[in-house]
């Protein structure tokens, strides 16, 4: 990491530089009143942070102004926008209040800055989640204003491009939270561009060598792929000028991070990935023309090149949620090799790249599909809906609000033919709570295609279905496991608290009642006495108790007769509610672990009070890299840094992230898995059980092998010191002649 040396004249001029650069992206139609506001905004935000710098060395102005610029540039927004790009931590940071940038700004710069400031007064105290109530505050302002969430991943696009300077476990903290909060979100904005680049900066961090390896790849094959390009869309081009289209040829690999997520999900390698990159036309036209110019080019393509009818996509016709509208076509080049094909408007490129921002720039203009406005506002609607509920933890809000961040979905029809859009996954009783909440409470099934099914019944494109209820139906708890969207999820659970409601009245009435006719006083104190003496922890069970009479009159009688066992009832009660407070010593023994080696936990070290697990997720072995996750105040859990559940956790708990390291000197064997397949042979089984047990010498506890024509899969499950150890054993068994892939796995 390079060294920055502050230099203060040098400074001043790249901030004078950055200011006029900004200046050109004020829109043109911007009023004297507003270019005066942003000069008024920059020199306040210079000042108030004159004597701050980033942890790099460089003057701290240089983010807000950095962010001010993607506002500006890459995402389109206008002069509001980047004014409360500039402002953004100006209230969290320095002495200026919300009362003092709604005075001198207005009350919606006040509103954005607001809903960017992060909640620094949050008690920790369980599994409650600073990172979780921040998220939940910055989408309750942005149901008020999309801008607050549009300036947020400006803001964390560059943090994350500046994240280099920040210590290890601090990378993994920021990283994590983008990939599971930002990243969904920018894609169901459609902000494709800025979410693309978020996941690949946030793999650099959690998966270092796949991400290496993947971007070295595209280096060394960069000629090869270039040259593909232009003899491939050559007589394309010609052909368009022939008959008059205009369109702008360009073509974009696919991101680090989506080329490994298909090498995983297809278990495929680098070189077999075919639509690694995707050739784009775009054209300029009236929107009343854009489809008939895509379906020309689309003729013009296929008369030159055959294609792939199984993966052409039409999303002109069909626009998927955050409003990308393409033609897709892959067809074979002369060279044999499949290229995808990307045709578009102008107008659609741009809201392909730049998603609601664009959306909004179209809409003043009459250009932009009423469907995708439709659609935008009924996924804010959505976390409206999720924000009513007063008893949901930030956490759960925040996992509720994953839930609809997903892009896939399936379109289904009522009896009378209406058309509904639920994400894919979506049960009966989805489709149900989506018509009325009545439906959904009362629901016992459906007739999907005249054919009758239950409630836990997975929707599929094209189902037409019709509810059927039942007046004594009413939800179960197991109906929260039986539905996809958060809507739904809320309606079950409003009528849970509501009966759960109705059960605490019912039981207080009655227990007043008993307390009445027993002559005893009414007060906390010997409501608590009852509680105890039932050894019952949750209020609304110890109330459903009394409500259905479990709790009897006869017994209350002798709770209040005994005179010796009632204290000693109630301490061993309030021992069991106690039971969260926190053992102080054993919950500084990882800190002062830390404070001796701030840089690492070590591995392989033992101890009577602090142990560390190996996580079953994931069972990283010596030579991955890993994190520590605190997991009890006594117990660190061990975690590859790629690892998505780690990811998940350390998003919402980046305060229990330790920082952990592998001892060079040990010698303990893991246990890993790996999976060979190939083309059978005799003596082939022979062969790769010799490389392991004889050339590498490890014990292997198990193997299976089986076949299936002409090829064979085999499992092994060897016992291994480090991934050094089992890189070298991939190697050796995919020289074997005939094995065509080798990989790990995670133990059995």
């Amino acid at each position: 990491m390079e060294i920055y040396i502050p230099n203060l004249t040098l400074e001043r001029k790249i901030i004078l530089k950055k200011y006029k650069e900004l200046l050109h992206l004020l829109p043109p139609k911007a009023s004297k009143k507003q270019r005066n506001l942003f000069h008024k905004a920059f020199a306040l935000a210079v000042d108030a942070h004159k004597d701050m710098r980033r942890k790099s060395g460089e003057p701290y102005i240089y983010h807000p102004i950095a962010v001010a610029q993607v506002v500006g540039k890459e995402i389109n927004l206008g002069v509001t926008s980047m004014i409360a790009a500039l402002l953004h931590d100006v209230v969290e940071d320095t002495d200026y209040t919300l009362k003092d940038v709604k005075d001198m700004f207005g009350e919606t710069v006040a509103k954005i800055v607001d809903g960017l400031t992060k909640i620094e007064d949050i008690v920790i105290d369980g599994d409650q989640s600073v990172q979780a109530e921040n998220f939940k505050k910055i989408l309750l302002s942005t149901v008020e204003d999309v801008r607050v969430i549009l300036i947020k991943l400006a803001d964390r696009l560059h943090n994350m491009r500046t994240l280099g300077s920040l210590p290890q476990e601090k990378q993994w903290k920021i990283s994590s939270e983008t990939s599971f909060f930002f990243v969904p979100i920018a894609h169901r904005l459609g902000l494709y561009s800025i979410k693309s680049e978020l996941e690949d900066l946030a793999m650099k961090y959690n998966d270092p060598v796949e991400y290496n390896k993947i971007s070295h790849a595209l280096e060394t094959t960069a000629q090869e792929r270039n040259t593909l390009i232009e003899d491939f869309t050559k007589p394309i081009v010609e052909k368009l000028k022939e008959t008059g289209i205009e369109a702008k040829v360009s073509s974009r690999s696919k991101s680090i991070y989506s080329i490994h997520q298909k090498m995983i999900r297809k278990k495929i390698n680098f070189e077999d990935i075919y639509d690694i990159f995707a050739v784009r036309f775009v054209f300029d036209s009236p929107p009343e023309e854009e489809k008939i110019i895509c379906w020309r080019i689309h003729t013009i393509i296929t008369e030159l090149y055959k294609s792939n009818q199984a993966r052409e996509r039409n999303f002109i016709t069909n626009p998927k949620s955050n409003g990308y509208q393409s033609l897709h076509i892959t067809a074979m080049s002369k060279t044999g090799k499949w290229v995808e094909v990307q045709i578009r408007s102008q107008r659609m490129d741009e809201i392909a790249e730049k998603g609601v921002a664009a959306h909004f720039k179209y809409k003043e203009e009459s250009k932009s599909p009423q469907e995708y406005e439709n659609r935008v506002e009924e996924w804010l609607e959505k976390i409206r809906s999720m924000l009513k509920s007063e008893d949901t933890t930030a956490l759960e809000f925040l996992n509720e609000v994953k839930l609809n961040l997903n892009l896939k979905e399936v379109i289904v029809f009522t009896p009378a033919g209406e058309r509904k859009v639920l994400p894919a996954g979506a049960t009966v009783l989805d489709f149900a709570y989506d018509l009325h909440t009545n439906l959904g409470n009362h629901c016992i099934g459906a007739k999907v295609n005249y054919n009758i099914v239950p409630i836990d019944y997975v929707l599929r494109n094209g189902d037409q279905l019709q509810i059927i209820t039942s007046k004594k139906q009413s939800p179960k708890p197991e109906w929260i496991n039986y539905v996809k969207t958060a809507h739904s999820r809320e309606k079950i659970k409003e009528a849970f608290r509501e009966e759960h409601k109705k059960k605490e009245e019912k039981g207080k009435k009655i227990l007043a009642e008993i307390f009445d006719s027993l002559k005893i006083e009414h007060n906390a104190s010997n409501v608590g006495r009852v509680q105890a003496d039932a050894r019952i922890l949750s209020p609304y069970e110890f109330w459903n108790h009394i409500a259905e009479g479990t709790i009897t009159k006869d017994r209350i009688r002798k709770i209040f007769r005994r005179k010796t066992s009632s204290k000693s009832a109630m301490d061993d009660f309030r021992k069991k509610i106690a039971d969260q407070s926190r053992d102080k010593e054993i919950d500084t023994l990882i800190d002062e672990q830390l404070e001796k080696k701030p840089e690492v936990f070590l591995l392989d070290e033992t101890s009577d009070v602090i142990r560390y697990v190996l996580a079953e997720c994931c069972n990283p072995i010596p030579g991955d890299q890993v994190m520590g996750f605190q997991i009890t105040n006594d117990t660190i859990e061990v975690h590859q840094t790629q690892c998505p559940y780690a990811i998940e956790q350390m998003s919402k708990f980046g305060n229990r992230i330790i920082k952990a390291k592998w001892r060079k000197e040990s010698n303990v064997a893991f246990l890993s898995g790996i999976l060979i397949s190939g083309f059978d042979r005799k003596g082939i089984i022979k062969e790769i059980i010799d490389v392991i047990s004889s050339q590498m010498e490890l014990n292997i506890k198990s193997l299976d092998f089986w076949t299936k024509s002409n090829t064979f899969t085999g499992k092994l499950m060897i016992y291994i010191q480090n991934v050094k150890a089992l890189n070298e054993l991939i190697e050796n068994l995919i020289k074997i002649d005939q094995v065509e892939k080798v990989e790990r796995i995670a133990p059995e």
